[in-house]
Order: structure tokens, then C-alpha cells, then sequence
């Protein structure tokens, strides 16, 4: 048996499937840890030798669906209920 080309013939089976936190083809199917994201752990993944990669995943790099709006509202005082006029 060589460890060459009929060894790589071999190969057919996923290592990584898809993670249900980040979407990425990044799931380790027998550690059950994600390498994008680091999934299951509470904390998402990132290193500091990674700047560009922080960059890309950082807040505002998304829609926001929360954040958005707090800006707006910080500038109001947070009131609620009282018709603007």
C-alpha cells in the first residue's frame, strides 16, 4: 500500500458538515466543535493574531436588528409610549 495517490482515492468521507451558529461548512463531525466559530462553546471564536479575520465578523459588519435603533432611542432618553410631536 502506498501513501500516495492510492491512498487519496480513498477519501470520500466529510470531516466538516455545516455549523447552525455561523452557517459555515465548518463543523468537525467527531469533535463536535466548530472551526469557524469555536460552536458549542458559550463565546464566539477569535484570536488576535487574526485582526483581519475580528474585522470581518465584529459588530456592524451585520444588519443590526437590535443596535440599530438603540442610537435613536439613546438620543430621546429611551422614552416610551409618548407620541412624538
Amino acid at each position: 500500500m502506498s501513501k500516495g495517490t492510492t491512498s487519496f482515492g480513498k477519501r470520500h468521507t466529510k470531516t466538516h458538515s455545516m455549523c447552525r451558529r455561523c452557517g459555515n461548512r465548518a463543523y468537525h463531525n467527531q469533535k463536535k466543535t466548530c472551526a469557524q466559530c469555536g460552536y458549542p462553546s458559550a463565546k464566539i471564536r477569535s484570536f488576535n493574531w487574526g485582526m483581519k479575520a475580528k474585522r470581518r465578523k465584529t459588530t456592524g459588519t451585520g444588519r443590526m436588528r437590535y443596535l440599530k435603533t438603540v442610537n435613536v432611542r439613546f438620543k430621546n432618553g429611551f422614552r416610551e409610549g409618548v407620541k412624538a410631536t
